[in-house]
């Protein structure tokens, strides 16, 4: 049989009919978890409620402040934009991510950590389209962790080129009220080159203490010294003695937050891989990218922690082999250059002609 191309049928391709994308005309509702308000930042913003809500009522603006994914944890509306935020929910529970609502000025923050403006028509649902909207993240400036974003939005009427000073001069005043809640606060970035701050003073601890942290940071409800014990050193040859004088190194640096017997952190947590866990378990990958600047303690010969870090790499390279996202991808390498799931993967989705290919083959190689 002759198999040469000439020999076939030749059939002209159909265009398949262009489907025209559903907007949504308002964000989705999420149900917020019941204890958030106990948290840090719940408190934070219950000590702000007032001060917030006059800015907007001077300013006659909408505001709300998110959670690390976009969701609004509270809101307040001056009376001309009530009706209009109330019929979009721009409210608490609203998730006004990107991916759920496309283009708006929370969306972008929450994807780039900067202060965005998104104007009138560049808001990707229809119904906000009469909106300028100014977002910024919220970020302690102390100890850097990320904690949602700050939003103000108006009619396109009136609004102000001072509208992203304004919006940043309010997450400063918010992070005042959060720098005066932080009694007893643990704060603990671990990816990448690991600081560790105890109402925030930085502490001078060894690899072994921030092991030690980590475990029952991952651990809330305690354990027993011979199941910490394990969990620190396998079956390696230490005492118990050894461990003991650790836990009551940290105890004193905590000012006695670390309960005995039955060993558990008894102070407020603020840490990274927490975080990017959460946000991994939510499916939201830029958020655990921006928390992930590096290997979760890539020299930990801890069994429980290596499993935990195992655990997690795999988890992040499934949400990797999805990804459609090349400068989130772009984000990734550069704080993780020996991600080779993320470097294949950009190299999948890119297109054949772009002028980034060669120098991330070149990375590839040099990874391998």
């Amino acid at each position: 049989m002759d198999l040469k191309p000439s020999s076939f049928t030749q059939i002209t391709p159909i265009t398949p009919p262009k489907v025209h994308e559903v907007l949504p005309t308002a964000a989705p509702l999420l149900s917020l978890e019941q204890d958030w308000q106990c948290s840090l930042f719940g408190r934070t913003i219950y000590q702000s409620q007032t001060m917030m809500s006059q800015i907007a009522q001077e300013a006659d603006m909408a505001m709300g402040i998110t959670d690390t994914f976009g969701t609004l944890l509270w809101t307040w509306s001056s009376q001309s934009m009530r009706s209009s935020a109330e019929q979009v929910h721009f409210v608490e529970g609203g998730q006004w991510s990107t991916q759920s609502v496309g283009t708006n000025a929370i969306g972008v923050a929450l994807n780039t950590q900067q202060t965005s403006c998104v104007y009138s028509n560049e808001n990707k649902m229809n119904s906000v389209q009469d909106w300028v909207c100014y977002a910024t993240p919220i970020i302690d400036p102390n100890t850097q962790q990320y904690y949602g974003i700050l939003n103000l939005s108006t009619q396109y009427t009136k609004h102000s080129n001072l509208g992203k000073l304004a919006v940043e001069r309010c997450v400063q005043l918010l992070s005042q009220v959060l720098q005066h809640q932080q009694q007893d606060t643990l704060a603990m970035q671990v990816f990448g080159t690991p600081i560790i701050t105890f109402n925030q003073n930085r502490l001078a601890l060894t690899h072994r203490q921030i092991e030690i942290l980590c475990i029952l940071a991952l651990c809330p409800l305690g354990m027993q010294l011979d199941e910490l014990h394990y969990a620190l050193y396998g079956d390696r040859d230490v005492s118990l003695t050894t461990l003991k004088a650790e836990i009551s190194q940290l105890r004193t640096l905590l000012n006695g937050k670390i309960q005995p017997r039955c060993y558990r952190l008894n102070c407020e947590l603020e840490c990274d891989f927490l975080r990017a866990e959460r946000a991994l378990n939510a499916g939201y990958l830029q958020t655990a990218v921006h928390l992930y600047q590096g290997n979760f303690l890539a020299k930990t010969e801890s069994p429980f922690l290596r499993a935990w870090r195992d655990a997690f790499d795999a988890r992040l390279s499934h949400h990797i082999y999805h990804c459609t996202n090349p400068e989130l991808l772009f984000k990734l390498i550069q704080h993780n250059p020996e991600r080779i799931d993320a470097i294949e993967r950009l190299l999948d989705i890119l297109p054949e002609d772009s002028p980034y290919r060669t120098s991330i083959l070149q990375q590839k190689l040099e990874g391998v």
